[in-house]
Order: C-alpha cells, then sequence, then structure tokens
C-alpha cells in the first residue's frame, strides 16, 4: 500500500526579517508535513517563528518588510509561495483556511456573523441564497452554537468569547477545506469552554479527514489533541515527531526545558497548620452588583458579581480563587484592594475593617494592600520611565524622590532586571519583564499583602514557571500574604495553600489545595478539574529537572 501524500509540505521555509531586527530571520529552514487526517502541533515561545510560519503558508506575511526568501509551500503539490495574488485569494478559504487567536479582532464588528460566513460561500461558490443559508445553519448546529438562527442575525460583540470562537471555525470549515491552520485558538478561554472547542476541533478534522496545523505553546493543549509535534526555537524547528514520544521523551534541550516548565496538576505536600490560626485578612458576606441600562419604563440588567463571599487567610498564606470568566474572582479581588467598593459586608484587615473606609481614611491602608495586575502592559503608563513609575508610590506617601528612585533600581535586580532598566519605556520591555516590573512597583510599597490577578495567564510557559518562581521566593523573602486570582488548575496547584472556587459570584467549594484536587466534592469543581486539557499527562521528572537547572 501506498503511503499517503502530505496535503501541505513546507520543504526548506526561510522567511526574512527588515535590517533592524534582532535577528535575520524570522523562520529559517523550516521543512514540516501535515497529512489528511492528522493534527500537527507547533509549539514554542513567543518569537519562535510559529505564526509567521502560519501567515507565510497563507500569504499574509507584511511583505516586503517581512518576506519568504527560500523554499517551498505545497498545498496538494501547488507552490503557494510561486502562486500569484489573485490565486491565492481563491485558494484562502476553499483549500485552507486560518482560525484566528482573538476572533473579536479577526470578525467584522459592523457585519452579523451570518454575513460574514455567507460572504465566504459566495466568493467561491455560485450558489443561490437559500442553499447559503441553509449551508450556515447546518454547520452552526454541527459546531454546537445555540439558536442557530439568532446567531446568524447576531453581530460579534453579542457573542461570549466561546462563541465567537466556534463561529470563526464554522468560518473556517465552511467550505470543508483540506487544511486548517488554528493560530493558539484556545489561549483566551476558561478551562470548560477550552476544552469544549479542542474537542469540537478534533472531531470536526475527524468527520472531514482534515489536515490541522496547530499553533500553541500550551502542553497541556498538545497532549490532549496532537498527533504529532514540531517545536520551535529562534526560527527553527529543533525537535519534531510523534506527540508521545516528543511529551514524555524529549530529546532537545530546549523541548525537556519547556516541559519541565509546565505547572503539574498535581498539587506538592504542604504542611497544614496543628492549630487555627488567627486570621491576618478576613472577608465576610461580601456583596458587589452591576447595574447598566434601564430607563423611565424599563428595569436595568443586574449581574451580582459577589454574593456573600466569605473566606480567611493567616499571614504568609496564599489563597487561590478559581473559576471562569464572569464568575467575580476579580471583583472580590478589587474590593479587597478597595479599587471597587462593595455594597457590603466586611474586608477586615489586622481586625480593621476597612470595606467602608472614605478616601482620606484609606490613604494609610494603600500601602499595605498592593496589587498584580493581569496585563502589565495596560497597567503601566506607556510615556513614564518604569524607574519613575516603580518610584511614583513611595513618593506619594512622603518618601524623598531620590531614595525612591534608588530604591526602585534594586527591586529590580531583585526581580532579575537590570537596574539600568529604570531609565527605560514599557514598550521596551517583553511581557514577562513588565510582569516583573508590576511585581517591582507592587513590592516598592513594602505591602503586607498582594493581590494577584491572573498574573501569568498571558506567559510563555517558561517565562510563567521564572514569574511564578518569583512570587515564591518574594512571598518567602517577605512573608507576604498572597490572594491568587487564576482559572488556570495547573498553576493554582502549584501556588496556592488552599484553593476558593467561585462560580456566578458564589464560593461553592474551598479547603486546602491537595484536598480540593484529590476529592473535589461540588460538581462544578469536578468540572473544571476535568476540563484541564491534557489532566492524564504528567511532564517527565527528568525533563522537570533540566527546566529547574537551566
Amino acid at each position: 500500500m501506498a503511503a499517503p501524500e502530505p496535503v501541505l509540505d513546507i520543504r526548506g521555509l526561510t522567511v526574512a526579517l527588515p535590517a533592524n531586527a534582532d535577528r535575520p530571520h524570522a523562520v529559517e529552514d523550516v521543512s514540516l508535513q501535515l497529512f489528511p487526517d492528522e493534527i500537527v502541533c507547533v509549539v514554542g515561545e513567543s518569537g519562535s517563528g510559529k505564526s509567521v510560519m502560519a501567515r507565510a503558508v497563507l500569504g499574509l506575511l507584511p511583505v516586503p518588510r517581512v518576506r519568504p526568501v527560500a523554499g517551498s509551500i505545497l498545498l496538494e503539490g501547488e507552490d503557494l509561495l510561486a502562486a500569484p495574488p489573485q490565486r491565492l485569494r481563491a485558494v484562502r478559504g476553499s483549500r485552507i483556511s486560518m482560525v484566528f487567536q482573538e476572533p473579536m479582532t479577526a470578525l467584522n464588528p459592523v457585519m452579523t456573523i451570518g454575513d460574514q460566513i455567507d460572504e465566504v460561500i459566495a466568493t467561491h461558490l455560485p450558489l443561490p441564497e437559500r442553499e447559503r443559508r441553509a449551508r450556515i445553519l447546518d454547520l452552526f448546529a454541527a459546531v454546537r452554537l445555540p439558536d442557530p438562527e439568532r446567531i446568524r442575525h447576531a453581530f460579534p460583540h453579542q457573542l461570549s468569547g466561546g462563541q465567537r470562537q466556534r463561529a470563526m471555525i464554522a468560518m473556517a470549515l465552511v467550505l470543508g477545506p483540506p487544511v486548517v491552520i488554528a493560530d493558539e485558538p484556545t489561549t483566551a478561554l476558561d478551562v470548560t469552554t477550552q476544552a469544549q472547542v479542542l474537542a469540537l476541533i478534533k472531531e470536526m478534522q475527524g468527520l472531514r479527514r482534515t489536515g490541522v496545523l496547530f499553533i500553541t505553546h500550551d502542553f497541556g493543549v498538545v497532549a490532549e489533541i496532537a498527533d504529532r509535534v514540531a517545536v520551535m526555537q529562534h526560527g527553527r524547528i529543533v525537535e519534531q515527531g510523534a506527540a508521545a514520544d516528543v511529551l514524555n521523551r524529549p530529546r532537545h534541550p530546549y523541548t525537556q526545558a519547556l516541559i519541565g516548565a509546565v505547572p503539574r496538576l498535581q498539587p506538592p505536600v504542604r504542611m497544614q497548620p496543628a492549630a487555627p490560626a488567627t486570621p491576618f485578612v478576613e472577608v465576610r458576606n461580601l456583596q458587589k452588583a452591576f447595574r447598566s441600562g434601564g430607563g423611565l419604563f424599563s428595569r436595568g440588567r443586574v449581574v451580582h458579581a459577589a454574593r456573600d463571599v466569605s473566606f480567611r487567610l493567616v499571614r504568609g498564606e496564599t489563597l487561590g480563587l478559581v473559576g471562569e470568566s464572569g464568575s467575580g474572582k476579580s471583583t472580590v479581588a478589587r474590593c479587597v484592594v478597595r479599587l471597587v467598593d462593595p455594597d457590603g459586608g466586611d474586608v477586615l484587615i489586622g481586625g480593621e475593617d476597612i470595606a467602608r473606609l472614605g478616601r482620606r481614611a484609606l490613604r494609610p491602608w494603600r500601602r499595605r494592600v498592593q496589587m498584580v495586575f493581569q496585563d502589565p502592559f495596560a497597567s503601566l503608563n506607556p510615556r513614564r520611565t518604569v524607574g519613575r513609575q516603580i518610584a511614583d508610590g513611595p513618593i506619594t506617601t512622603g518618601t524623598a524622590p531620590a531614595a525612591a528612585l534608588a530604591r526602585a533600581r534594586e527591586l529590580l535586580s531583585l526581580v532579575g532586571l537590570d537596574p539600568r532598566a529604570a531609565d527605560r519605556f514599557p514598550h521596551e520591555f517583553s511581557g514577562g519583564q513588565r510582569q516583573r516590573i508590576g511585581i517591582a512597583r507592587a513590592l516598592a510599597m513594602e505591602p503586607e499583602i498582594l493581590v494577584a490577578d491572573e498574573p501569568v495567564s498571558a506567559l510563555d510557559v517558561s517565562v510563567q514557571a521564572q514569574v511564578l518562581e518569583l512570587l515564591a521566593d518574594i512571598r518567602r523573602r517577605f512573608d507576604l500574604t498572597m490572594l491568587f486570582i487564576t482559572h488556570d488548575l495547573r498553576v493554582a496547584a502549584q501556588v496556592c495553600d488552599r484553593i476558593a472556587v467561585m462560580r456566578h459570584g458564589e464560593i461553592v467549594e474551598s479547603g486546602p489545595t491537595a484536598e480540593l484536587f484529590a476529592h473535589p466534592r461540588h460538581e462544578y469543581t469536578q468540572t473544571l478539574l476535568a476540563s484541564v486539557p491534557g489532566r492524564n499527562w504528567t511532564p517527565p521528572a527528568h525533563a522537570v529537572g533540566v527546566a529547574r537547572a537551566s
């Protein structure tokens, strides 16, 4: 029996970068094959060249600044690099399509979902409107979008993140292309929605015998869906092979380091106090609702972000608040920091209730309770040096500017950055470096309590491991009490002493991390744990050792 031919065959692809870039090539001498009815995962850190390679396949590079200079890309034998623009337009959607990372930016905000997919069909197939509409509704049902007729008339902003991603998958599959490229399609999704989307991609791929090139940096996702894996570093593929071989027997040091940085789902053994300690932070029956809309003759919409939320932290402890988007985690965190005023309940720190303190009375507490935000780029002022931003807090509380700036340089060194970085601006740093700056800014106030809101959710796995190790070191060094907000249960397992699970503004279950992971009682907690990608895969022990040593 003859061996099957690859549906996509990338041979010696090299993509040049502009002359002032940090390296000459974004992709260098990359060769990769994709066969029908196969999922190949391309993994690597940001800047490794994964997305550039994918966009080169579709002819979506910003030519001439970034352009292919060598190699070939064969789609069922046809070299796409030699194809003229009009031919590429005919190929996109009909023979090869793409699911983008962020559907809200990939979808047209002023067109309905149905009109956008109808445009794809009408461009490539001479079908009457009735047949196009029927095909769209059938596909919406296949990708399990609720109420397909309503979705067809909805605009992107009227759908949830998971629904938008399903609509993008429907758009990619509507013409039955032999190749689909999925570029980080689940990165921004909750764990349960992520599990549903991954299962959908795998099911659709199997039904249509489509070859899927799946770009990701999440090894849990790789363990869940991949048939083969290619690992990219600095524009080159350093290792590729069957998923089981790469995941369990990685050969290249870079692959070993990446896998070693993946947080384990099994919590480490932690010593529990012999007797209940006096709580340092105590939240009692916290209430917060947000109201929107409404008018003279209509009632507004009320969302209860926190309903009778109660928890305690002893000094030096880390409590994890976990749950999906919209569960109320971040609202509770902002109420504790008093960036949001609670509607009711108590927030006691050292026995004193700060929930209803006025602005002037709150000022001394600002120093004691600090926050690390999810997106450090959005929380840093792009027009001020990072040193000045770290020093701003102490300066406003009476520290001399020279002393505050000197302390800022010390803190940059503490979080692993060059003290000279104080004179640079936020855009000159990577995502992981900006998160370190955010931590340094919080530490400048010498806080007793640190609230970390999804501090590593947008970071590569190796950078994530470095930031988590930094937080653990700082916690030990300064005896910090930490409220850690996350939807990543792997991260929660490694960081948190105790876990509180939130759903619809309520804590549905809480307890010591190891106990809750081993014996979840609430159905929602069980669903969260069952949805973790690659939950049955454990990184090999030797890879963990390599990562720690590197």
